[in-house]
């Protein structure tokens, strides 16, 4: 039986304190078997005192963040419960960056560290965090390269295991709840092809293409000649491997290439999934401008992003997912989005909300993780496996409780031959 005395009353007061909250929404589990808190709540574990040190040193989602990245705090159990219950408590429940704790908070979570034997330098942050600052300017071409290698050059073997065999790293589309992930992505791949009018001969532009996933549908069901630009290498490597095994090579080139440096247009028509959130706010304009120059007089671009939908975006780089995740990454609303794209001079034919495609999208990625949890971390480490974990779960919270969003924008350049379309010739549901 579980020890009511001991650590863990002391360290749920500190963790209260780390969360702005008179009593912890969680059963605290102590390294000395004590435990604290609601006793039907969730159960996270504190392994060590090395946790509480770190959160000394960095009081907020960092230094929680780098203790689960480490292994010195684990939920038990049900990952969406303990998030829910944390990500709806205090500080956690208030959108934009982490308020800072006060100078009595700091006080009162110096005295707990003292009495539980917590006191000692900073511990070092797990390997896994990004270290992208040393590459130069934010968003100047090597950085951006440094910032997508850290996210996406961890294992083509090991984004299979999650993503599944359609290696898609994007919103699926889902007739309901019971579609299979395969399909919802198959349905997504499909419902850009169809938003972008393709047709055979088309030359197509893939921005941010990944695994070539969406070059391959579209060459492959509509006929379309693809270049899809990536600053991956491992993905590129695994894209050009698919394409030549489907037999694609003459109408599919994949390239390690920064969009900024693409001078061989005209493209009819240009995707760009999941990569505009990797642009930054400040580069926003120039990447608007760019496509449109690359893109024919008539010709559509689809615009597929994620979307910060809590009020004013600020930086908060020390949270969780610039430090672990996508460093230099920034979501913009969707009506900054929009604006961008008018004042680029594009006519906005279509924009559509998949936020809840999104949620049920990150829950069967978490699904494959964890039922593959063994292999993932022979293949990625145990930090990058719980880097994952937490990053999958807490962002299917965040589409589900509506702080995030995910919105296809689709715009047309003015001038040319326009597709020709029936009055609604495309649906996700």
């Amino acid at each position: 039986m579980a020890k009511t005395s001991g650590v863990a009353p002391r360290l749920a007061e500190a963790l209260a304190v780390v969360l702005g909250t008179e009593e912890i929404p969680v059963r605290l589990r102590a390294w000395d078997g004590s435990e604290a808190g609601p006793a039907d709540a969730p159960v996270i574990e504190f392994r060590s005192r090395r946790a509480l040190r770190r959160i000394l040193w960095s009081p907020g989602q960092l230094g929680l963040s780098r203790a689960y990245v480490a292994g010195e705090i684990d939920p038990r159990g049900d990952i969406f419960a303990a998030f829910t219950a944390l990500s709806s408590a205090g500080k956690f429940a208030e959108p934009g960056p982490f308020r800072k704790p006060t100078a009595r908070e700091l006080g009162t979570l110096l005295t707990t560290a003292v009495q539980l034997g917590a006191v000692g330098p900073n511990p070092a942050p797990p390997p896994e965090e990004a270290k992208v600052e040393k590459h130069g300017r934010r968003h100047s071409k090597k950085r951006d390269a440094a910032a997508i290698s850290h996210h996406y050059d961890v294992g083509n073997d090991f984004y299979r295991l999650v993503l599944g065999p359609s290696m898609v790293y994007s919103c699926a589309v889902f007739d309901s709840e019971d579609t299979s992930l395969e399909a919802a992505q198959e349905a997504k791949l499909d419902l850009v092809c169809r938003k972008l009018a393709l047709k055979p001969g088309m030359r197509v532009l893939d921005v941010g293409c990944g695994w070539g996933s969406f070059a391959l549908h579209a060459a492959e069901r509509y006929g379309a000649n693809v270049v899809g630009v990536t600053l991956s290498a491992e993905q590129a490597e695994q894209a050009r491997k698919r394409v030549a095994e489907a037999g694609l090579t003459e109408r599919v080139d994949i390239r390690v290439q920064d969009y900024r440096d693409l001078d061989d247009g005209p493209f009819d028509a240009i995707s760009s999934i999941g990569m505009s959130e990797h642009v930054g706010r400040e580069q926003l304009g120039h990447y608007v401008s760019k496509l449109r120059s690359l893109l024919r007089p008539g010709g559509r671009l689809l615009n597929h992003a994620i979307s910060w939908n809590a009020g004013p975006t600020e930086d908060d780089p020390d949270s969780f997912i610039p430090r672990y995740v996508f460093p230099d990454g920034e979501m913009l609303s969707l009506a900054d989005m929009v604006v961008a794209l008018e004042g680029g001079r594009f006519e906005v034919l279509d924009v559509e909300a998949l936020r809840r495609h999104y949620a049920l999208t990150l829950r069967a990625w978490v699904r494959n993780l964890e039922e593959n949890w063994d292999e993932a971390v022979r293949l990625a480490g145990a930090g990058r496996a719980r880097i994952w974990r937490l990053y999958m779960a807490s962002s299917a919270l965040g589409f589900e409780n509506g702080l995030t969003g995910v919105n296809q924008i689709l715009v047309q350049r003015h001038g040319g031959e326009e597709p020709k379309l029936r009055l609604r010739e495309w649906t996700a549901g």
